[in-house]
C-alpha cells in the first residue's frame, strides 16, 4: 500500500472525528453487535469539543474537506430528497456551487501561465472575486477585449494527488468486496471506480469540457428545448476555459421561477425530452445534471429554455446499448415483463439457463406497483431496493458502462420530484420513445443503414483476399527456423570480449596507464554491455 494513501486514510479518520460522524452512523437501526462498537472506539472515550452545527452542516464540511470525490459524492446525494432528511439535503445543496474558493492570486498565477500573457492583456475587465465555486474549478466574470462577457473556468491546484489517494481507496474497497461478497462481484464495483477513474481525470481538461460543450451546443442548435453557451476556443487551455456568459434563474429556485409565471409543467416535462433526446438520438448525454450545472433562461417563461453548463462530464451509448435500453424501457411501459425478462437473458445480463416464467414474475411484482401514479407518490428508492433483490435472486449483473447513464437519471428524478411533482414520467417519455423506435425502422433509417453496409464492401472484399492468401499459403509468414535466421550477435559479443580484455590490461598497468584509470572503467562497462546484452 502505498504511503500517500495510508496518509489519506488518517486524514479520513481525522475529519470523521472532528465532525462526529460517527454519530450519523450509531442514529440507524442497526444490529445490537455493531451499536456496540462504539464503546470501542477511542475518541468517543473521552468530552468531545462541542459543536454547534447541525448535523446536515457538520456532513457537508466534512465532504468538502475530503476534497472532490467526497464532494461529488455530496452533490448526488443532495437531489435524493426522497432518501434523505430534509435537514441534510438543504446542507447538501450549498455543494453544488458553494464550495469555498480558493485564493484568487493563485487562480489569476494559474491563467497568465496556461494563457501565456498577462490578464489585463486579453481581458478589459476581469472580476478577481469568484462568481461561483466548484469542487474541481472556480469560476471567474470578465469581459474579452472584443467587448464579448464571458466567464473564465480555472482548475484548483493540487487536486490530482488527493484524487489519486482517494481512488487508491477506493480500488482496495471494491477489490475487497469482490473477493468476499458474492452480490457485490454482479455488480463488478472495480470496474465501476475505473470507469469513474477515467471520468474524474477527464474532467481535469478543460479543452475536453469545452470540446463537450461544442458538440451538445451543437446537437441542440436553434432548439427551444436547450441552450448551450459558446465557447471561444482562442482562449482554452488544459487548465483553463473561457465561454460566453450566460443569465438565467438556477432550476432549483423554485421562488423565483414562480415569480416570472414560468410553466413549470412544461418546464418539467422538457426537462425529460431533453434527456431521451440526447441519449437516443443523439447518443451523447450530459451526464452531470446536479442543480448547480441547470439554468432557465428568463426570455420566455411561458415556453422555458434550460440552459446547461458544466460538461466535464459526458456519456454515449453505443446503438446496441441504445437499442437494448428502448426496447427494456418500451416494453416496460407496455408492461409486457416477459418481453423485459427476455430481453435481460438475451442480453447476457442473466444467465441463460434463468427460468423465464420466474423472472417475469419477479420484475412484474417490484414494477408494477410504480406505474399509474405521480412522480410524488412513487418512491424510486424502495423501487431501487426491490431490484437489487431481485438482482441477488436471479445473479443479474450490473453493466459498468451503463453507470453514467443511472447516475443522471438519479440526478433527473431529484429535478422532477422538486419542479412539478405531479409529472408522470412515464407517459411524458412514453410518445418520445414509440417515435424514436419508429424512426428506426422507417425507410430512410432502412436505406441509410444499407448505405453503410455498400460502404463497408471494399473492406470486406480486403479482409476476405487476404483470409485466402493466408488460406493458400499457410506457412508463408511463419518465422524463419534458428538456422536460417540471420544473427549478428556474436560479432557484437567478440567485440565485448576484447573490450574486457584491454580493460583489463590497462588496469593491470599497461602501455596506456599513464592516462589513468577511468579508460580501463569505460572499456570494461562498455565491454559488459556488449556481451550479456540481448
Amino acid at each position: 500500500m502505498k504511503l500517500l494513501a495510508v496518509r489519506r486514510l488518517l486524514r479520513i479518520q481525522r475529519v470523521v472525528i472532528r465532525y462526529r460522524l460517527d454519530d450519523l452512523l450509531f442514529a440507524l437501526p442497526l444490529p445490537w453487535f455493531l451499536l456496540a462498537l462504539r464503546f470501542a472506539l477511542p475518541w468517543r472515550w473521552f468530552p468531545r469539543r462541542t459543536l454547534d452545527l447541525s448535523r446536515g452542516a457538520r456532513l457537508r464540511l466534512a465532504l468538502q474537506d475530503l476534497g472532490p470525490i467526497f464532494i461529488k459524492f455530496g452533490q448526488i446525494l443532495s437531489t435524493r430528497r426522497d432518501l434523505l432528511p430534509e435537514d441534510i439535503a438543504d446542507e447538501l445543496m450549498l455543494l453544488q456551487d458553494r464550495v469555498p474558493p480558493f485564493d484568487s492570486r493563485l487562480s489569476v498565477a494559474l491563467i497568465e501561465e496556461q494563457l501565456g500573457r498577462k490578464i489585463n492583456e486579453v481581458f478589459s475587465r476581469f472580476d478577481v472575486e469568484p462568481l461561483a465555486s466548484a469542487s474541481v474549478a472556480q469560476v471567474h466574470a470578465a469581459q474579452l477585449k472584443s467587448g464579448e462577457e464571458v466567464v473564465v473556468k480555472v482548475i484548483r491546484p493540487g487536486l490530482k494527488p488527493v484524487i489519486a489517494q482517494d481512488l487508491a481507496w477506493l480500488f482496495i474497497l471494491a477489490r475487497a468486496a469482490e473477493r468476499l461478497s458474492a452480490d457485490a462481484r454482479l455488480l463488478h464495483p472495480v470496474d465501476v471506480v475505473l470507469d469513474y477513474e477515467k471520468t474524474i481525470y477527464d474532467e481535469l481538461d478543460l479543452l475536453r469540457e469545452a470540446a463537450n460543450a461544442s458538440q451538445l451546443r451543437r446537437n441542440f442548435e436553434g432548439s427551444p428545448l436547450l441552450y448551450v453557451p459558446q465557447v471561444y476556443w482562442d482562449w482554452c487551455r488544459p487548465k483553463v476555459l473561457v465561454m460566453e456568459r450566460i443569465y438565467g434563474i438556477q432550476v432549483t429556485d423554485l421562488a423565483t421561477l414562480a415569480d416570472q409565471r414560468t410553466d413549470m409543467k412544461m418546464l418539467a416535462e422538457r426537462g425529460v425530452e431533453i434527456f431521451f433526446t440526447q441519449v437516443f438520438r443523439d447518443s451523447f448525454f450530459h451526464a452531470d445534471m446536479h442543480p448547480g450545472n441547470i439554468f432557465v433562461s428568463t426570455v420566455q417563461p411561458w415556453s422555458p429554455q434550460y440552459i446547461a453548463i458544466d460538461c466535464g462530464i459526458v456519456g454515449s451509448l453505443t446503438p446496441e446499448d441504445q437499442d437494448y435500453l428502448a426496447r427494456n424501457l418500451f416494453a416496460f411501459f407496455k408492461r409486457d415483463y416477459r418481453r423485459v425478462a427476455q430481453l435481460h437473458i438475451d442480453s447476457g445480463w442473466v444467465p441463460a439457463e434463468t427460468k423465464l416464467n420466474e423472472f417475469e414474475a419477479a420484475i412484474r411484482t417490484v414494477c408494477e406497483p410504480i406505474f399509474e401514479k405521480p412522480l410524488k407518490d412513487i418512491s424510486f428508492g424502495q423501487v431501487l431496493m426491490r431490484l437489487f433483490q431481485t438482482a441477488r435472486r436471479f445473479n443479474m449483473e450490473v453493466q459498468p458502462q451503463l453507470v453514467l447513464l443511472q447516475k443522471t437519471l438519479l440526478n433527473i428524478e431529484g429535478l422532477g420530484r422538486q419542479l412539478y411533482p405531479d409529472l408522470d414520467l412515464w407517459n411524458t417519455a412514453q410518445p418520445f420513445l414509440e417515435r424514436w423506435m419508429r424512426e428506426r425502422v422507417s425507410p430512410k433509417a432502412l436505406l441509410g443503414n444499407v448505405q453503410s453496409q455498400f460502404e463497408q464492401i471494399p473492406h470486406l472484399a480486403n479482409m476476405t483476399r487476404d483470409l485466402l492468401e493466408r488460406m493458400s499459403q499457410p506457412h508463408a509468414q511463419d518465422p524463419a527456423p534458428p538456422w536460417k535466421r540471420r544473427n549478428d550477435d556474436w560479432l557484437l559479443r567478440l567485440l565485448g570480449a576484447a573490450h574486457l580484455g584491454g580493460g583489463a590490461v590497462l588496469a593491470a598497468g599497461g602501455p596506456l596507464s599513464e592516462l589513468g584509470h577511468w579508460p580501463a572503467a569505460v572499456m570494461v562497462i562498455v565491454g559488459l554491455y556488449l556481451v550479456v546484452r540481448r
